[in-house]
């Protein structure tokens, strides 16, 4: 073949239309995967090269995805809590692998971002990171609805939010870290997290916390926003109070490394003193003294999820809400090892 090969000449030697060919060079779900299999092959065997500027400007895509990172306070200049920091690697990795560049982006939630990205072919659709609070902007997420943007975002299901989101079981997360510690003979706890609506996330780890508490052991809560100088301040009240619990079950990792630095600079021994655990498994879990027994959420395969979830729904292919195992990390902080 000495012209430049084409999808018709694919089409011809596998048997099948060219919008089947179009349809299997893009991994479509809509064409069996012995075809795909196939037409992928030949493509190879020609050295066939997708034109992606021809081909995104006959569908109007822009083949970009954008993610939208809300700031959070940090002890660093990042101003990005450290579990997206790891799920930001997985989402840039996956949308390598199917051919789409990430446009990475800072909003502040006042301001109009919602009409930023798609209407304007910036991208092809939307990833929302760290976005807890979503009542401030449940009316922007209406709105883009009625658009027919196309939005994933990271966090817990909220009937009162529309759209679509991956998330992490944290029910069975704060369930299964506190059974862990009743089952070493903890009995008295403080739980360190915001449980109010702003923060359906914590509220699942509370209410997992909570539901696996027995009737004879106690408990106490403190509110925290997902920072290290929140965990040392609650930390700081605890020891105001003159007196410990058995265990602190902190809402997440960040919470977790105030406390015990707060803990261990007013020469209280952990675990011997008193039990920390956390959530999330932040890198750093497994560096603070002692190490963190935690809950891991698995950023790798939550970054995967949103980005293949998101380009089913670019491609009008059915999405769901999907929520991801929550996993026991059992390390120093717990005595329990």
């Amino acid at each position: 073949m000495k012209h430049k090969p084409t999808s018709l000449d694919i089409a011809h030697l596998a048997g099948v239309s060219q919008s089947t060919v179009s349809r299997a060079l893009n991994d479509s779900p809509l064409v069996n995967i012995e075809t795909r299999r196939k037409v992928q092959e030949i493509a190879s065997q020609l050295n066939y090269q997708v034109d992606k500027n021809a081909s995104n400007l006959r569908r109007q895509r822009s083949n970009t995805i954008a993610l939208l990172l809300f700031e959070d306070p940090t002890s660093d200049d990042s101003l990005v809590n450290p579990f997206f920091l790891a799920m930001l690697g997985s989402i840039t990795r996956a949308c390598a692998a199917k051919g789409y560049d990430l446009l990475v982006s800072f909003q502040d939630l006042d301001s109009n971002w919602q009409a930023l990205y798609e209407d304007s072919h910036k991208a092809d659709g939307l990833i929302l990171l760290g976005y807890g609070d979503y009542r401030s902007y449940a009316g922007k997420l209406t709105q883009l609805r009625q658009q027919n943007t196309h939005v994933m975002r990271w966090g817990a299901p909220v009937e009162m939010s529309p759209g679509i989101s991956i998330g992490c079981d944290n029910v069975s997360g704060g369930q299964s870290i506190t059974a862990h510690l009743l089952s070493h003979g903890y009995k008295r706890f403080t739980f360190i997290g915001d449980i109010g609506d702003k923060a359906p996330e914590f509220q699942g780890r509370y209410e997992g916390f909570v539901s696996t508490l027995p009737s004879e052991a106690s408990h106490t809560q403190l509110a925290a926003i997902s920072t290290q100088d929140a965990g040392a301040s609650a930390a700081t009240q605890l020891l105001n109070a003159g007196s410990l619990p058995d265990a602190i079950v902190c809402a997440a990792d960040i919470i977790a490394v105030g406390v015990l630095k707060t803990l261990n600079d007013a020469g209280i021994s952990v675990p011997g003193d008193v039990a920390v655990v956390g959530f999330d498994n932040i890198q750093v879990a497994a560096l603070t003294t002692p190490t963190l027994t935690t809950v891991q959420q698995n950023t790798s395969q939550a970054g995967e999820m949103l980005v293949e979830n998101l380009l089913l729904a670019i491609n009008n292919q059915p999405t769901r809400d999907h929520l991801l195992p929550a996993t026991l990390i059992v390390r120093q902080s717990c005595g329990c090892r």
